[in-house]
């Protein structure tokens, strides 16, 4: 028999084995993420129903339903570990790579490998505690339902355990043997130095915070190990090495973290966002702001602004407001000559500026824990995040590129009129949104699943009387997208808040508020290092969890000192956003990126002169004090 082309190598036995298993090992990698996809779409879809039908049966039959938020509190942490495993079998989960992306391909295969090991070591660390957390929860009894709270915390050894699969499945498929085994002993060497290293860490009192939280956890972030992985590696060793802490508290902390009730409106708006695509309703709403400030040099980033500025606070989470505001306009400003990278620091900038806007869950846990009131806290709130947003709007008016307006004629007063019309009924639904919470007709929680079901009607309206062609078949991917990025940002806020729980254990919070008493330079000094200690705070913790506990701490020292309650709260607000969307550590940036579907990397460069003008805004309201409460 003659051959064309070159003779065939022999196969061998051993060859002929591994090709077997690698098929066999894709076929089954392939159809478990199907699977988790599919239960994770669903329970996006669920979610939606049950949240909506809660609001119809309390607002309209005046008959509530006792037991949806239960149900509904149940299934979002499954849809968060699942749509964190989504997020992993994607490569989703936010990782820093500015760094390894300078080095040579080999270097950055070795990188790779040396994440995927780091987090198969925190995965099996942690899946026992979360396997005996889980078990833990069999004699609870949930209230309304009433059953065992096993069903709920069986979500977290899951999750975990799918993650785990996947990477086995993946260990020697995606990476060269050498690569895995230099990460496996340097991960080894590291473990080992700390680990002799204890006598030590125990004498350095809290500096050992440092080797923990700064080192450790600032090596895997710059390694491009993901940022979850990263808080969560930092943590457990820490617990694990100088405290006698069970291991199961670091998975309790990140099951609180990731639960919260309000951080379901993370997923819901992420839905609502890609549905106002999908139905058409973003074109309408991005050509009828183009037509009036297209024209302009960096008209939408403007609008951008006034977007975030109007529908922040609803949800109580930041990832929230980006999402229901970045898929509406981040199409269009690319298609304007908008870079990827200045688009998710705008963002991110945005996002850092809005938290003192009413209804804020900040503002409100402010005044719960410090005594503030509330009113006077929602009073005041307003005008400081305005004057951040100017400092950001004078910098676009300075840095936006001609190229963003470029071809774009002044729309016609006629164009203009008929445009706010088709895009009506989505410029109405900021105002739905917050006039549903306003009004108490639903929770922050609930609200978007108003807009979401607002939003269909339009789609199907639009179709019937306009003709308008809806992408209908883009709604199961857009269910698999939303889960799989709400599971990447929901894991990363669990992570940190187990982090939070740490360094609040360690005494460095008291240690703190006692050094910050005896600051010179009276009120001014002591404003001036609340501002950088909550931009450091900032990047760590997310708000809630910074304000519950420091805000006890140093809220009486200000008072003592001559500060106005109202004053401080917002100045240490809006630190602490800055510091949350500050690269490389604030998770907040990370979820930006998420969001806007954009590399951490190509962010980095352009955010730091939208920090620098926040921060301007930020000394200016700390300066003058009538900012945050002339209108008391």
């Amino acid at each position: 028999m003659s051959h064309i082309g070159p003779a065939a190598a022999p196969i061998s036995p051993a060859s002929l084995r591994v090709s077997k298993w690698a098929r066999i090992a894709a076929v089954i990698d392939i159809s478990l993420v199907r699977s988790i996809e599919i239960i994770a779409a669903a329970l996006v879809a669920l979610e939606t129903a049950i949240l909506f039908a809660g609001v119809v049966s309390r607002y309209l039959v005046h008959q509530p339903l006792t037991w949806s938020d239960e149900l509904a509190s149940i299934l979002f942490l499954w849809l968060a570990m699942l749509g964190a495993v989504v997020a992993y079998a994607r490569g989703e989960h936010m990782r820093m790579g500015a760094l390894v992306a300078r080095v040579s391909p080999s270097g950055r295969a070795f990188f790779d490998a040396l994440a995927l090991a780091v987090g198969i070591a925190f995965l099996a660390l942690i899946f026992y505690p979360a396997f005996d957390y889980a078990r833990d929860e069999i004699d609870i009894t949930t209230p309304a339902l009433e059953i065992p709270n096993v069903w709920r915390a069986a979500a977290l050894p899951v999750g975990i355990a799918l993650m785990l699969a996947l990477a086995a499945l993946r260990f020697t498929r995606r990476h060269r043997p050498r690569d895995l085994a230099l990460a496996v002993i340097l991960i080894a060497a590291i473990a080992a130095v700390l680990i002799f290293a204890k006598p030590v860490l125990g004498a350095i009192g809290n500096y050992k915070l440092l080797v923990f939280f700064v080192v450790l956890v600032g090596a895997c972030v710059l390694a491009a190990v993901p940022i979850a992985f990263a808080f969560g590696v930092g943590t457990f060793a820490y617990l694990a090495l100088t405290t006698h802490t069970p291991w199961s508290v670091v998975v309790s902390r990140m099951d609180e973290g990731m639960s919260h009730i309000i951080l379901l409106s993370v997923p819901l708006f992420v839905f609502l966002g890609l549905l106002i695509e999908i139905t058409g309703m973003a074109r309408a709403m991005v050509d009828f702001l183009a037509s009036l400030l297209g024209h302009v040099r960096g008209g939408l980033s403007y609008v951008l602004l006034g977007a975030m500025y109007l529908v922040s606070g609803i949800s109580g989470s930041k990832a929230a407001d980006m999402a229901a505001v970045a898929p509406v306009l981040f199409p269009a400003m690319k298609a304007r000559g908008e870079s990827g990278g200045r688009l998710v620091a705008l963002l991110a900038s945005t996002g850092a500026m809005t938290e003192t806007i009413p209804p804020s869950l900040v503002l409100i846990t402010i005044g719960s824990v410090t005594g503030v009131s509330i009113a006077a806290l929602f009073t005041g709130g307003l005008l400081p995040a305005l004057v951040l947003t100017l400092a950001l709007a004078v910098l676009i008016w300075w840095t936006a590129g001609r190229n963003e307006a470029s071809g774009t004629e002044r729309a016609s007063a006629r164009a203009i009129a008929w445009a706010f019309i088709v895009a009506l009924p989505g410029l109405a639904l900021p105002f739905l949104i917050r006039a549903a919470v306003v009004e108490g007709v639903a929770t922050a929680t609930e609200v978007s699943t108003i807009g979401i079901v607002y939003t269909f009607a339009y789609g199907i309206l639009a179709a019937i009387m306009f003709r308008q062609r809806i992408e209908w078949a883009r709604l199961w991917p857009v269910l698999v997208e939303t889960a799989a990025l709400s599971g990447a940002i929901l894991f990363i806020i669990g992570a940190a808040t187990a982090m939070a729980w740490a360094l609040t254990q360690s005494g460095f919070s008291r240690d703190l508020a006692a050094n910050m008493a005896r600051l010179p330079g009276g009120g001014a000094g002591f404003m001036a290092v609340s501002i950088a200690a909550f931009v450091v705070l900032g990047s760590v913790l997310e708000g809630i969890p910074a304000i519950v506990l420091f805000g006890p701490l140093l809220f009486p020292i200000a008072r003592q000192l001559g500060i106005h309650e109202v004053h401080y709260a917002m100045v240490v607000i809006l630190a602490m956003g800055i510091g949350l969307f500050a690269p490389p550590f604030g998770v907040g940036y990370y979820a930006a990126c998420a969001i806007g579907r954009v590399d951490p990397a190509a962010g980095i460069r352009p955010i730091w002169p939208f920090l620098c003008a926040l921060l301007v805004g930020l000394v200016l309201v700390a300066a003058v004090p009538w900012i945050s409460i002339g209108f008391l």
